[in-house]
């Protein structure tokens, strides 16, 4: 059965205009055994000023990386991903709105951090960042590349990595309006190109390759196929891509079924010559896979092997007894999550009243989990840029 994807549909906009929906996640940060990077310091970072550099800069002391089956930080220090994602990037600028959905600038992300996340993930729209189809120039090209970097340069001042995916996308000519069942062969290739070229110089960033594949077969997904007229391309084609242009941070491979399967991964799992692959796992509380005997069954062989990144997490009931439960099982298993989303709207999706971070009934289960974690050496929640 097919699943009223937030992704597909729509960010919280569509849900206020017309008729879209939003998948959730959210946040995540500091705890037992996870290692945020040291946040000494920060208050000798200089705000960015200016206009975006055309490519990001390494932030020195924040580095993310692939040791086996864990990320590490530079340190060698096991760090498990938690945070939240910012809707906007993928849907605004082809609305006409803009490039973000609501505040973005310093203040805005100290309130983020002051739920002890320390991991944003922003979604891209192909078409917005390659400036194709007639998006507004305004919101394209240059203007929305530079917005992007200027925004993950402020996460990095505030001690978060950030993971940047291609969210939607089309075929041809065509408006990326929402995502296809699997990246496209038109243009997804040309645009890891110039997403790898621009970041590879920054070592707090991580690749999600496609957001959420749909309706197509594992075979597919690795290797790319024709279907109903609309050509796609391979997982192992988007790898190679990156790592064509000298890109080395870890990638993001989500799975199958609007990444709830991770079934097959293992088995499909495409070549990366720098090993650095990362299976991504969306768990929402309608989807198939919403028991421990499934994730442990289908989750944790993956998890045995390479990181695991619970990209997308949520439920739409407005309340946090799936979210609960999901987090309890992953904190067990050193399974990374980020909850859909930061941004306020519709109390199902959204897990903030306000961009101060007032946790909506929602976003107040995580919240609160995260309050019980321990707290890293070095961890600061009174930064300023």
């Amino acid at each position: 059965m097919r699943r009223a994807s937030t992704s597909e549909l729509g960010g919280l906009a569509d849900l206020r205009a017309a008729a879209a929906a939003v998948v959730a996640v959210l946040t995540a940060a500091a705890l037992a055994f996870v290692a945020l990077p040291e946040r000494d310091g920060l208050h000798d970072l200089a705000p960015s000023t200016g206009t975006a550099p055309a490519t990001a800069q390494a932030n020195p002391g924040l580095v993310i990386k692939v040791v086996g089956n864990r990320l590490v930080d530079g340190e060698a220090r096991t760090v498990r991903l938690l945070g939240v994602n910012r809707s906007g990037t993928e849907y605004a600028c082809v609305q006409g709105l803009g490039i973000f959905d609501g505040p973005h600038d310093a203040s805005s992300v100290a309130a983020m951090a002051r739920w002890r996340i320390n991991v944003v993930r922003v979604p891209l729209n192909e078409d917005c960042w390659l400036s194709i189809n007639g998006v507004k120039q305004e919101y394209a090209g240059q203007n929305y590349q530079d917005a992007v970097v200027q925004y993950i340069k402020t996460l990095h001042q505030y001690g978060l990595y950030a993971i940047v995916d291609m969210h939607w996308n089309a075929s041809g000519s065509e408006l990326a309006r929402g995502q296809q069942p699997m990246a496209d062969a038109d243009h997804a290739a040309a645009f890891w190109s110039s997403v790898a070229q621009v970041f590879k110089s920054d070592p707090a960033v991580l690749f999600d390759l496609y957001n959420e594949p749909h309706d197509v077969s594992w075979t597919c997904w690795l290797k790319g196929c024709t279907q109903q007229g609309q050509r796609f391309t391979g997982m192992q084609t988007l790898v190679n891509t990156v790592r064509a242009v000298g890109a080395t941070q870890p990638i993001l491979l989500g799975g199958i079924d609007w990444a709830n399967d991770l079934s097959q991964w293992l088995a499909y799992e495409p070549y990366d010559s720098k090993s650095s692959l990362v299976a991504s796992y969306h768990s929402y509380s309608f989807n198939r896979c919403i028991t421990a005997d499934c994730w442990n069954s289908e989750v944790l062989p993956v998890a045995s092997a390479v990181p695991v990144a619970t990209g997308e997490m949520g439920e739409e009931d407005c309340q946090h007894a799936y979210v609960d439960r999901f987090t309890a099982w992953a904190d067990g298993n050193d399974v990374s999550y980020l909850a859909w989303s930061w941004n306020t709207g519709p109390c199902r999706w959204a897990l903030i009243s306000d961009y101060q971070g007032t946790p909506t009934p929602y976003g107040e289960g995580l919240f609160n989990h995260l309050a019980t974690l321990a707290t890293p050496p070095g961890y600061r929640v009174d930064v300023t840029p």
